[in-house]
């Protein structure tokens, strides 16, 4: 008789959650496959410290094949499901198509960067979903203190160490309070103008910074970023954004190359293609996580509106603390479904917060317990070893090197501003000139976070990216299970094991239902159309 055939879409928190549990349950009585973009699996919260270029990327990336036994990789996107016929179609990352037959089909498709109807703001920010976009990041920051060491105007010196992150939520936050220990490292190997320092603005609608979170670790982290010297504003949005600067919405222009948008997430459109019930965006499930009236079909993470029995009448919000969980109880789930063991309706207590503020400094609230400073920030770095399920020594290692040596902050050139487009429906993977067509995917223009002519000295097209995939997943870190709650500004919380991005598609044929692909066009800026976002921010 043959085994049962699992299909798994995404890698993310829950996906990958998802996959080890079936590789320990099923062993040899099932045939479990994974389809992801890339190959290993991304630990999204120490992402902040990739781009402060404390770890090495490899060490917040974890190998699937390595670590999941008895799940087979296959490498590609999702773009369309049979769901009467049961396959999954695919195409892989040199453009070949691919299908994939299932009886049991588990839907980890995550969420995309959210953005909303701000002039500029597509064609001049960048988001910081993925690894790309960290390298990115760690680059661009690194060449504008260089250039603006360099540079003999003091307007444009100061514009180029000002830098703007939008989403005063998990990540722009830990983005924030990491990049200004990152720049003030910068400046003292490469002096500035006098009376000239790094600034950097943190923008939120919001009363207060991680307005989700208990008042008092939202105290702590205000004062940290405050104490550190970042422009804390409450209140205050992006009204526009131009190739000089940034337009406030209090009516004060901010001269800048750089525009980090970190308002949060919203569920990847490809899951209102399925035709099934949804909610505000995400697939209706059961407390079992099975799609009712397809008991073949489950769904988990960002993709998924799974009811909460702790609050009833609402719905586990969108973080990586509740990815982890619902990829456990998942696969649990689908193993009975075939017979092994008995399932479970998904139920869980938030245990605490962690909130990375850099150096020795954190913010935490392990089991209601009320934390700050070093204390804080053992708890927060013990917390993520737990939570890691591979590089742990890698990570001290890199931890502890960087405690003792100074920094290196070199441009490494392997990702360019039009490799990470803010509107992309893919943040894991880095666009790569002559690579196959993206969905959705459009090159960003030139503009503030994003290289210029100027910041290369040529005014020739950028030479080709290397290919620097990442994965997804909004949440934040959290003791004994992050429960990041999407912040004001619309940030899903990040350091929570959190969603994947996968995409998936119904019709009456293996392709059918995919999304129409645009043509790859060359590096240099072109105009996008803004994406629609849901929810307000």
């Amino acid at each position: 008789m043959a085994r049962p055939r699992i299909v798994i879409v995404g890698a993310g928190f829950a996906g990958y959650q998802t996959a080890r549990t079936l590789s320990r349950q099923m062993r040899h009585n099932a045939d479990v496959t994974l389809l992801n973009p890339t190959d290993y699996f991304l630990y999204l919260p120490l992402l902040p410290q990739v781009a402060a270029g404390i770890l090495e990327p490899r060490r917040v990336t974890v190998s699937l094949s390595g670590t999941l036994p008895h799940v087979r990789l296959v490498l590609g996107e999702a773009d369309g499901i049979d769901l009467d016929g049961r396959t999954v179609h695919y195409t892989g990352p040199e453009g070949e198509g691919g299908t994939l037959s299932y009886d049991r089909l588990v839907l980890a498709a995550g969420s995309v960067n959210k953005l909303l109807p701000i002039p500029g703001v597509a064609e001049h920010a960048h988001g910081f979903r993925g690894l790309p976009e960290a390298l990115y990041l760690r680059d661009h920051v690194t060449r504008q203190v260089e250039l603006a060491a360099s540079e003999d105007d003091p307007k444009t010196c100061a514009a180029r160490t000002t830098f703007v992150v939008v989403g005063a939520g998990y990540t722009g936050t830990e983005v924030a309070a990491q990049g200004k220990l990152f720049t003030d490292a910068q400046v003292r190997k490469h002096p500035l103008r006098k009376g000239i320092r790094p600034r950097w603005l943190l923008l939120d609608i919001a009363k207060r910074v991680l307005p989700e979170l208990d008042e008092r670790l939202s105290r702590t982290a205000d004062s940290v970023l405050r104490e550190r010297g970042v422009d804390v504003r409450m209140g205050t949005s992006v009204k526009e954004a131009t190739h000089d600067g940034v337009l406030l919405t209090d009516g004060e222009f901010v001269p800048t190359r750089s525009l980090v948008w970190c308002v949060g997430v919203r569920p990847d459109p490809l899951a209102d293609s399925l035709g099934l019930p949804m909610e505000r965006g995400r697939l209706l499930v059961d407390p079992h996580l099975q799609v009712p009236g397809r008991p073949e079909l489950f769904a988990a993470g960002d993709a998924a509106a799974v009811p909460d029995l702790e609050n009833p009448g609402q719905y586990t919000p969108m973080t990586a603390q509740h990815a982890w969980r619902q990829g456990k109880a998942a696969g649990r789930n689908v193993a009975a479904s075939l017979g092994f063991g008995e399932r479970h309706a998904y139920r869980h207590r938030d245990l605490g917060f962690v909130v990375d503020l850099g150096g020795v400094k954190a913010a935490a609230n392990p089991l209601g317990v009320h934390l700050s400073g070093p204390l804080a920030g053992a708890v927060t770095r013990g917390y993520h070893l737990a939570a890691m399920p591979g590089n742990r020594v890698r990570v001290v290692a890199d931890w502890f090197l960087d405690a003792v040596l100074p920094r290196q902050a070199v441009q490494l050139g392997l990702v360019r501003s039009w490799s990470v487009p803010l509107d992309t429906a893919s943040p894991e993977l880095a666009r790569v000139a002559g690579r196959p067509d993206q969905q959705h995917d459009t090159p960003a223009p030139s503009g503030p976070g994003a290289a210029t002519a100027e910041d290369t000295g040529t005014a020739r097209d950028p030479e080709p990216a290397k290919e620097q995939p990442g994965a997804s997943e909004p949440a934040k870190n959290q003791p004994g299970g992050e429960a990041a709650k999407n912040q004001s500004g619309g940030e899903a919380a990040k350091n929570q094991p959190g969603g994947e991005a996968a995409k998936i598609q119904p019709g009456p044929g293996p392709a059918a239902g995919a999304r129409g692909r645009e043509p790859e066009q060359g590096p240099g800026p072109v105009k996008r159309a803004d994406a629609s976002a849901e929810g307000d921010s």
